[in-house]
């Protein structure tokens, strides 16, 4: 009996032993399971994150010292600088010649065109001889007074020898009387003379105008007549010629935006190229900038007038021209690139500090956020990035007038050759 007893108090005690046993091998392994984990997501996110600064490569460009010209560019369109001058016909007729094409070259008073002026001199004609009879009704008219009144003259000297009884007072007075009819068809037929000398003055000027002749040197831009064509004018002149004057001096009307206004002057200068010739700059002169606006589509721009010499002919009338207005010029000035001033470093880096493998489980604390850039008459505080280390360092300074990719630097701790961030090229893992 007591020997079972103490085999069974035996059992029971190993029974519970091998229980504690139990529990503390599963807490342990439980413990160190945990660690694992810990350890192996903190060196994932640890090797992910922090290990991928390494690997970010920059592209960088120095800081240059040279010259800025400031440009405003526009659109617009070629003109004749006295624009054109229509010319037409005062004259109904058929079109007998036409003396010019298109592209010629004409002097003033050149003749364009003819007419056919058969039924013009047949006018011209018939009012000569119209004058030549009023002419001669004229004569006519002076010999009558001159026989009325060499009557009258023999009539008083009778009657001054009679002593005034013959002839009759009745005679006297109906020779008087046909005096002043004399006089009077006279004046008529004077009269008539000059009516003649009008309407042949008229038709001669109708046939003068038969000959359509250039108003201005210029040239011939369209032509809307041929031979045989027949010209009606009886309520407005129809146009048969377009001309321009000598397009050796052009005007350039382009559209300046509202935003840029403000620096477009009369006198600055400016370079054009039109799409007939891709390859060629021409010059430029600004002579006026209106004040008046206009708006397409919620645009306002100003037109701005340029002269614009063509001694080749090359431009044309209607071309358009893109022009690039130098508003200023700096000398010598400290640029950099303006792909430097949008640089914005990685999350991760901009000298922001390793935070270890407890910082990379845990929440980054938020950012302040960066202060944006202040402008002044012009000058802008801003921020450029240089390597240090590897990593960017930000540098501020003060910009000014930016132009073609560069932007000038009026002050800050930059040198020319200093290389500045202007990109990332690549991010890689290790």
């Amino acid at each position: 009996m007591k020997e079972k007893i103490e085999k069974g108090d035996i059992a029971q005690t190993l029974d519970g032993v091998s229980l504690a046993r139990g529990e503390k091998i599963s807490k342990r392994w439980i413990i160190v399971g945990v660690g694992l984990t810990i350890l192996l997501v903190g060196g994932f996110v640890f090797f992910k994150g922090g290990g991928s600064s390494a690997a970010v490569q920059y592209k960088t460009q120095e800081v240059q010292r040279g010259n800025l010209m400031v440009i405003v560019t526009a659109t617009g369109t070629l003109k004749p600088i006295n624009n054109t001058v229509s010319v037409g016909s005062e004259l109904s007729g058929i079109v007998k010649a036409v003396d010019v094409d298109y592209n010629s070259r004409v002097k003033a008073g050149q003749i364009l065109a003819r007419l056919d002026t058969t039924k013009l001199e047949a006018q011209v004609t018939q009012s000569k001889a119209s004058l030549e009879s009023a002419q001669a009704k004229v004569l006519q008219t002076q010999a009558t007074i001159e026989e009325t009144q060499s009557k009258l003259s023999q009539y008083k000297k009778v009657r001054e020898l009679s002593q005034n009884k013959v002839p009759s007072q009745a005679e006297m007075d109906a020779a008087q009387a046909a005096l002043s009819r004399a006089l009077a068809e006279n004046a008529a037929a004077r009269a008539a003379v000059s009516q003649a000398e009008a309407t042949l003055a008229a038709n001669l000027t109708d046939l003068s105008k038969a000959v359509i002749r250039s108003p201005i040197d210029g040239v011939v831009l369209t032509r809307d007549v041929e031979p045989g064509q027949t010209v009606a004018a009886a309520y407005q002149a129809p146009t048969l010629f377009t001309l321009a004057a000598d397009l050796r001096t052009m005007e350039l009307h382009v559209n300046v935006d509202e935003a840029d206004v403000g620096q477009v002057r009369e006198g600055q200068r400016a370079t054009f190229s039109v799409a007939a010739y891709a390859n060629r700059i021409f010059d430029a002169q600004i002579v006026r900038v209106n004040y008046g606006s206009t708006t397409t589509s919620g645009v306002v721009t100003y037109e701005t007038v340029m002269k614009v010499n063509n001694p080749d002919l090359l431009l044309r009338p209607g071309m358009t021209a893109t022009a690039d207005i130098i508003v200023k010029k700096i000398e010598n000035a400290l640029l950099v690139p303006s792909a430097a001033l949008r640089f914005v470093p990685p999350a991760d880096e901009g000298n922001e500090p390793s935070r270890g493998l407890i910082g990379a489980i845990l929440p980054r604390p938020p950012k302040s956020e960066s202060r944006p850039s202040v402008e002044v008459a012009g000058q802008k505080n801003q921020r450029v990035w240089i390597l240090k280390e590897g990593r960017p360092s930000s540098v501020t300074i003060i910009t000014g007038a930016s132009s073609n990719g560069m932007t000038e630097v009026i002050s800050g701790p930059l040198k020319p050759g200093m290389p500045l961030v202007v990109d990332t090229i690549s991010i890689g893992k290790p």
